[in-house]
């Protein structure tokens, strides 16, 4: 039986504030505000975007996401499908619609055509500076590559090439460097925009041909940061342009910072004299994230988002430990925890997060494996990995391995003579032994239990 229109609209209303306060307000407003709600039938959620652009943008984003909150709305949804309405415009009207900035209020904002340099500037996010980007291992050398930028009024490398994957920070330090020099240096020119919006103001001023005026505008400022940079892929004239500009710029010794989801040489259909010169400077890469960083992530996030609300530290290891792809993604998850708290004035626990989160840990599931669970163990203990296979017996070192041994009897389909084998070739008794010892403590000592029950928890989602 199909819902009445008013039921499914007002899910869809939920779906969206849901997602609004996963991504942001900034987000929101330049992607998700557009999507209108097409249709619901069989399964099929059918959503409306204005361009290619815009839809592209959401699916890679958040496709998976749409889908999970329109299950938690109504459960016979398998699929959400975003489509681009039918406009009277062709090609260069969807180009020109893809990334209208927006004011606060919604309305479109000038742009080069009001010839103002603070309104082709996209709006920058107020949490991505540097006092709120947590440093770890895998982006420390951006963030002191992206930090040297804002600092230095001194051209040290031209450009800075940021690139990583989806959610390892790259646009939290693009905004970072222009929060940084507006607040410390206001007289400097400062221009930040994605490659689209880029392509957009440029296909705008060759339709009311007012190509000088983007030349002049592109071409005066001191900083000029461009955000996946990756778009321009096979857009030939805006590459022309953006070549040009590139040149321009350097030639009159002012800073450029790009970022990109790959490395320059491996741009795909970007002229070679283009990823040439994009790759001229500094290029420094985010590298995944790994437990420590995931942890911090959450720990800074939790300070921002809820202070008040408690979030036991087990909760906070388990999400570092099962979600280790995507900062996003990890901030989306803690996000949807706080506001289900406040929603349901329910405590958060980690039986709790199993439950909420069931839809994005099974995305994250995977065969558990011997190496996988020596590896997790040694981690969660602050141990060696090779002291899982040494002959070292000092407390510190074979209470994990017995638990790990444990572990690989649970969660794997190992004899006991095989998980020996992974563990320093160690005979199957020393196996059982270990798997005797982990029980009893687990029925006398609550803290070691709940240990073991996290670990396996994070193992088995």
């Amino acid at each position: 039986m199909t819902a009445p229109a008013i039921d499914i609209q007002a899910r869809w209303e939920r779906v969206r504030a849901r997602l609004r306060a996963e991504i942001g307000e900034t987000q929101y407003r330049s992607w998700v505000r557009r999507m209108t709600l097409d249709r619901v039938g069989e399964g099929l959620v059918v959503l409306s975007v204005p361009s290619v652009f815009v839809r592209d943008w959401i699916v890679s984003r958040y496709a998976d996401r749409l889908r999970a909150l329109w299950a938690l709305e109504d459960a016979s949804v398998r699929e959400v499908s975003v489509d681009v309405a039918e406009t009277a415009g062709g090609e260069d009207e969807a180009v020109a619609t893809a990334d209208e900035p927006a004011t606060s209020n919604g309305a479109p904002r000038p742009t080069l055509v009001d010839g103002a340099m603070r309104n082709v500037s996209a709006p920058l996010d107020a949490r991505f500076t540097f006092a709120n980007f947590v440093v770890g291992k895998p982006n420390e050398f951006a963030h002191a590559a992206a930090h040297r930028v804002a600092e230095s009024a001194e051209v040290t490398f031209n450009p800075l090439y940021l690139y990583g994957g989806v959610g390892l920070g790259k646009t939290h330090l693009m905004h970072a460097i222009a929060w940084h020099i507006r607040e410390t240096a206001p007289d400097r020119r400062v221009i930040y925009l994605s490659a689209e919006a880029f392509m957009y103001q440029f296909v705008r001023a060759l339709r009311f041909k007012d190509t000088m005026a983007f030349k002049e505008l592109f071409r005066s400022v001191d900083v000029l940061l461009i955000d996946d940079v990756q778009f321009i892929s096979g857009k030939e004239s805006t590459q022309e342009e953006f070549f040009h500009t590139f040149n321009a710029l350097v030639d009159q010794n002012r800073q450029i910072v790009i970022s990109a989801d790959r490395q320059p040489k491996d741009l795909d259909r970007v002229e070679e004299r283009l990823r040439s010169r994009l790759g001229w400077g500094l290029v420094a890469d985010l590298h995944p994230t790994d437990y420590e960083l995931r942890l911090g992530i959450l720990l800074a996030r939790l300070e921002t988002l809820a202070p008040r609300q408690p979030v036991p530290h087990r909760v906070l290891e388990f999400l570092a430990h099962r979600i280790s792809g995507n900062v996003r993604e990890l901030e989306g998850a803690l996000t949807r925890l706080i506001v289900h708290a406040n929603f349901v004035g329910r405590a958060v626990t980690l039986e709790g997060t199993q439950d909420l989160l069931r839809d994005m840990l099974r995305a994250h599931d995977r065969h558990v494996t011997v190496e996988e669970i020596q590896r997790r163990v040694a981690e969660h203990y602050n141990m060696r990995l090779a002291d899982m296979t040494s002959d070292r017996r000092a407390r510190a070192v074979a209470r994990p391995r017995q638990i790990a041994m444990y572990l690989s009897k649970q969660l794997t389909q190992r004899s006991l003579p095989d998980i020996g084998r992974k563990f320093g070739g160690r005979d199957h008794t020393t196996v059982m032994h270990a798997v005797r010892k982990v029980e009893e403590l687990r029925l006398s000592d609550v803290s070691f239990a709940e240990d073991v029950e996290l670990l396996r928890r994070m193992l088995e989602g």
